[in-house]
Formats: C-alpha cells, structure tokens, sequence
C-alpha cells in the first residue's frame, strides 16, 4: 500500500538525509493523517491508495500553483524549492496521459455527446476527466478540448 511505502520512504530519507525529502515525505504523510481524520477515521488507520493518490494530487497541484505564483511575483529561489518538491511529490503518481491519448477520447466523447459548440464545454471537459479515469492533467485535457472546439 502507498500509505506504508511512504512511512518506509520516510525512515530512507532519514537515513540518507535528504533534507528536503524528508519534509515533502512528512508533508504527505500529515496530509494521509489530516484525510483519515476529515473522513472520521482514527490518525492510526491507513488510508486506501485511491484516498492516497487523492492527497498526493492534491499536494502537486499547490505545488504548481505556488511554482507559478512565486514565478509571477520575482521569487525564483522560492520557485526553485517548490519545483524540486513537486519532482518528489510526483514520483508517487501514476503515469499520466499524453496529450494524443487524451485527443483520442476527447474526439470520441465529441462524437457521443454531440457536441459542436462551446455552450457545452464544462460539460465535455468534465466526461472527458472521467473517461480518463483520473490519470490525464486537468490543463491538458483542457487544452485538447478547446483545441477540438475552435
């Protein structure tokens, strides 16, 4: 399980001290915590991998936006740290989807839903996520169906 191998991914950053490692490794590991307890679990359970995956998703997309805002206020050694956090935190997801993977559904789910305007696009972007089944980048799949749509 995800959970357990990040509480062993801990002990071999300490090992090694690996600094910022450790901290990303521990930040996740109080985000597994502060799940279990949202969701009315005691702080000693594990959290199944799907509840995992969804913490570390959503640590990486702070981790983006921060990038992003630091980049945008002049704050590059900043950006540089959340960077290099956000190549840890990615290292525990899945593979995600190249843009002509998501291409590929995106123009099948055209088809289904008959759509051929942007009146729909939340719509269509949002049967597009699902039939990716969470492994494809939001932007991306945005990107695709705009581009579909122009």
């Amino acid at each position: 399980m995800l959970h357990s191998q990040i509480r062993e991914e801990i002990k071999n950053a300490m090992r090694a001290k690996e600094a910022l490692r450790l901290e990303v490794l521990r930040g996740i590991l109080t985000g597994f915590t502060n799940e279990l307890v949202a969701t009315k679990h005691t702080p000693q359970e594990t959290l199944d991998d799907a509840g995992c995956l969804a913490v570390i998703k959503r640590q990486v997309k702070q981790r983006k936006d921060s990038y992003e805002q630091f980049m945008a206020g002049g704050r590059p050694e900043l950006a540089e740290k959340e960077k290099n956090e956000l190549v840890i935190l990615e290292a525990f997801l899945p593979q995600t989807m190249s843009r002509e993977e998501i291409k590929k559904i995106a123009e099948a789910k055209k088809l289904e839903l008959g759509i051929v305007d942007k009146s729909k696009i939340g719509q269509f972007i949002g049967a597009v996520m699902k039939a990716c089944g969470g492994n494809a980048d939001g932007n991306d799949v945005k990107a695709v169906v705009e581009e579909l749509l122009a």
